[in-house]
């Protein structure tokens, strides 16, 4: 048994194409004004001919050169844009990062995906199955977003995100300090891509068929957001033995700017201290949190021997958090 999954490297990845609210105010009934106020979003970033795989590749070698390593042993890729529904996407990604016949899977937990990602890679190190991991969250929501909805299409966005885990000891930067995760299915209707699996397949010939875009109910998702955020997160501070006023960064899923604010406001958390990416990438699910690490540190934001705190929550519904403190490596 190993101490503790370690963090030793950090990488990401964007588009080239920058979407800005003016471009999409062309096109949908909204402005630059609307969409800031209501989400705290000025622009995003959308594939053109690239693929999940694509940026999961390239955040994944910026990762690797991060930890000064070339080789992992295990390769987790969140994601709920998958280059295929068959196979899984992060085999092809090991390949093409010539990591050899290292073990390789998905995980689908919408925006909690990198947490997710996070716990299941972690186990691995802890339970000695493996010394190293690199976890990624990768996704083009641009390709499953109705272009007509201004619900959706001004939130989300493209990129990736990765991580390099090590083994290591609990007491050493880095050193991931335990999982809160949960879900409830009850309310999977609330964020959901109805076509595409096997429920629409088999439904009787003379059914409508099931849309293939994105939906989500934003009021009561929002809701759900903040109250399954704010409790993970406690749970999370609780096992790690620190209080809200402890923390110098907090790092929650960017799916609103508002969302952020108010899970602050519920750990009595001082709403500077959240770390905002989505102005610049908009909601990037299972991209967002490992994204926002990624510009936090390259900035400065994050230092040697802070107090961070992850939180996530996305469709499922899913949520789930965790804690370190930061490490000393470079963000690529």
């Amino acid at each position: 048994m190993t101490g503790a999954a370690v963090l030793g490297g950090l990488g990401s990845a964007l588009p080239s194409r920058l979407v800005t609210n003016e471009e999409l105010s062309e096109s949908l009934d909204t402005s630059d004004a609307w969409i800031r106020s209501r989400t705290g979003i000025r622009q995003r970033y959308w594939v053109r001919g690239e693929s999940t795989g694509d940026l999961a590749v390239t955040a994944g070698r910026h990762a690797l050169k991060s930890a000064g390593v070339d080789a992992v042993d295990l390769v987790v890729l969140a994601t709920t844009t998958p280059d295929h529904p068959c196979p899984a996407t992060a085999p092809e990604v090991a390949a093409r990062l010539d990591l050899g016949p290292v073990a390789a899977y998905d995980i689908a937990a919408v925006c909690s995906g990198f947490v997710y990602g996070l716990a299941s890679a972690a186990a691995h190190i802890e339970a000695g199955l493996v010394d190293s991991a690199l976890v990624i969250g990768a996704e083009t929501y641009s390709t499953i977003l109705d272009p007509q909805d201004r619900t959706t299409s001004v939130i989300f966005g493209d990129g990736a995100g990765a991580v390099v885990l090590r083994a290591g000891e609990a007491g050493q930067c880095g050193a991931l300090l335990g999982f809160d995760l949960g879900s409830d299915g009850s309310r999977r209707d609330l964020i959901v891509v109805p076509g595409g699996g096997s429920r629409a397949r088999t439904a009787p010939v003379d059914a409508p068929p099931a849309g293939r875009y994105f939906t989500m109910q934003g009021k009561p998702v929002f809701r759900h957001a903040v109250e399954r955020m704010a409790q993970s997160a406690r749970n999370v501070l609780a096992r790690a033995g620190w209080t809200p006023g402890s923390v110098d960064s907090f790092v929650g899923h960017q799916a609103n700017v508002r969302i952020l604010h108010a899970v602050c406001d519920q750990l009595d958390l001082d709403r500077d201290r959240a770390v905002t990416d989505l102005d610049r990438v908009g909601n990037t699910s299972a991209a967002s949190i490992p994204l926002a690490l990624s510009r936090a540190a390259g900035e400065g934001r994050l230092a040697a021997g802070d107090r961070v705190l992850l939180a996530a929550f996305g469709g499922g519904l899913t949520w789930g958090s965790t804690a370190l403190v930061w490490p000393d490596i470079p963000a690529l």
